[in-house]
């Protein structure tokens, strides 16, 4: 067969098959842009899960009616001009295929006014074939209106799922676009039934009303609300406590720019911030929005646009690990009263520790495991005089304790109920890491080197990373072109296998710049360190133990759950008491 030009209609056909994947691919195309028209207001009308009927109607700024013609032709847009507008976008929408492309699968027809026009135009295209524009009537605006879905391409059709299963999809698009955009409202109808309704959201209280009609006012009970701004980069958003955690990562929304995306880079980012707090098998819960320059973020790397690349990924993994991680580590007292108080994460980063650093690991950890050693660290602080009724204390003051392992503990609020064993071993896991992160890893020299033999590069990178690898405790020598000598390896993993540690470590450094395969390993020995010398259960406490535990607890970040993901603590308000014992009724 010879070289030969494709005809049109199959040409917008291949195209329909990157954009229109299924018909949530055709409601996210039209949102958006009706979203990039200046839309305040955009309602869907879903018939058969989409694919016997999508109309998306908008108030924005509606298309001159010389111009409908056009907004169906393959790569014609209003959204860039040149290269430098495609090196810079704030829109969603950009490459104009989205609507020759769904045009080319179906029976759609394009209506919109613009302002100053006294009446409305609607132009056609039954799979491809276009007709003349008309007269109609439309207020300001764009209504695109999307019938029979892939009824000129059975084989795609028959792809198709469920009713239910492509209503599902398209649901969760509308929602994410929704979370997105607080100043639109959105109105979702499926088979004339009410799906979603939600008006626009202007202050913090409105937004909060619509993150829990999406993600559940349960999430929002359990979740922090921060913001930070560092650099030139904007971080917001609503994390939720470790104990609202999920089986798989259906309650992650990762915002840039205004466009929801799923980037390893950032997920990886928010699953790091919660190592320590959580089930290495669960999932967090989050509703992130970051802001940067666009000219630092290219949304051209994925059909979709659902992945995008950053210019400063390290940087951007960093800024979102710390801040995630700071916000975590010091909460509101108290989860209910979390989300009302807004969370400056750049002021709790920059408090300093009140964490004991022990000159060295193995004192410290040899302190621990003395006779009588957690009763001496329960007691390392004074207790201070306060009021009988706990006034003033986060966590109150000791009452008793019950069964050998819980704290009970009278506030403010209520009764405070502490797993002194789950407590204790979060704080003695933190003084130790602090310890650490003092001057780095501790290193130990081997009694016998290891040489390993690498690629060229990594050599390379080795002789280039010198610091950083001794701030992990490794002293790493080049010796030839693609030979490495290992002199020393951190104090901490001195009796693992040294060889594929090193290895992995290096190519970390490769990939990456930087490497978490010995954080991750000395956080894992540190947790099952401090499990090991925590105070045990049984173990009957006085009151000042008790009271100098609690007052460890409100000086310790992360405190609310210990290094296995388990709650520490617990409270009944008085209110919840009350209700208990049906009191005022």
């Amino acid at each position: 067969m010879g070289i030969r030009v494709l005809p049109s209609a199959l040409i917008d056909q291949i195209a329909a098959g990157e954009v229109v994947e299924r018909p949530a691919a055709v409601v996210k195309e039209l949102v958006e842009n009706s979203l990039d028209a200046g839309a305040t207001r955009i309602d869907l009308e879903i018939e058969s899960g989409g694919t016997r009927l999508i109309r998306v109607t908008d108030n924005g700024s509606g298309i001159e009616p010389e111009e409908l013609p056009l907004a169906l032709s393959r790569h014609a847009t209003s959204k860039i001009k040149d290269l430098a507008d495609l090196e810079s976008l704030t829109t969603l929408g950009f490459r104009g295929e989205a609507l020759p492309s769904i045009g080319s699968v179906a029976r759609m027809t394009l209506t919109s006014r613009v302002e100053r026009e006294e009446r409305a135009f609607s132009f056609a295209c039954d799979g491809g074939e276009t007709m003349a524009p008309k007269p109609a009537a439309h207020p300001v605006g764009t209504s695109v209106e999307v019938r029979d879905l892939f009824f000129n391409t059975p084989a795609r059709r028959r792809f198709l799922r469920s009713e239910r299963t492509e209503f599902g999809h398209l649901d969760a698009v509308v929602r994410n676009l929704a979370l997105a955009r607080f100043d639109v409202a959105f109105t979702l109808k499926h088979n004339r039934r009410d799906i979603v309704s939600l008006p626009k959201a202007a202050d913090r209280a409105e937004r909060e009303a619509r993150v829990a009609a999406l993600c559940g006012e349960t999430f929002l009970d359990h979740a922090v609300w921060f913001e930070r701004e560092l650099e030139g980069m904007t971080l917001a958003g609503w994390v939720a406590q470790p104990t609202f955690s999920r089986a798989q990562a259906d309650l992650q929304f990762t915002f840039v720019n205004g466009r929801f995306v799923r980037d390893k880079l950032l997920r990886h980012a928010i699953r790091h911030a919660y190592r320590d707090v959580l089930y290495q098998s669960r999932h967090p819960a989050c509703v992130l929005f970051l802001k940067l320059d666009p000219k630092r973020v290219d949304v051209n790397a994925h059909p979709a646009k659902l992945e995008i690349r950053f210019r400063d990924a390290r940087m951007v993994h960093d800024f979102v690990f710390r801040t995630i991680e700071s916000v975590l580590a010091h909460p509101d007292t108290g989860a209910g009263a979390a989300r009302r108080a807004p969370t400056d994460a750049g002021a709790l980063a920059r408090q300093p520790s009140s964490t004991p650093r022990a000159p060295d690991l193995l004192p410290l950890y040899q302190r621990l495991h003395a006779p009588g050693a957690a009763a001496a660290a329960a007691v390392a602080e004074p207790v201070p005089t306060r009021a009988p009724d706990g006034s003033g204390l986060d966590l109150g003051v000791a009452l008793a304790q019950l069964g050998g392992i819980y704290v009970l503990a009278e506030a403010d609020q209520g009764l405070v109920i502490v797993d002194m064993h789950a407590a204790h071993e979060r704080i003695t896991y933190e003084e130790m890491k602090a310890e650490l992160g003092a001057d780095g890893l501790t290193a130990q020299r081997l009694l016998v080197p290891v040489d390993l033999r690498l690629a060229e590069r990594e050599a390379d990178q080795v002789e280039a990373s010198e610091a950083a690898l001794s701030r992990l405790g490794f002293e790493i020598a080049r010796r030839g072109i693609d030979e490495v000598r290992i002199l020393a390896v951190p104090r901490l993993l001195a009796d693992t296998d040294v060889e594929p540690l090193a290895r992995d470590v290096i190519a970390d450094l490769v990939a990456d710049g930087g490497s978490a395969r010995v954080e991750a390993e000395a956080d894992a020995l540190l947790a099952d360190m401090a499990c090991h010398s925590a105070v045990r259960a049984n173990r009957r406490l006085t009151k000042d133990e008790m009271n100098a535990l609690l007052r460890q607890m409100e000086q310790t970040p992360r405190i609310d759950q210990c290094n296995h993901g388990r709650p520490t603590w617990t409270r009944i308000t008085l209110d919840e008491l009350d209700r208990l014992f049906l009191r005022g009724r």
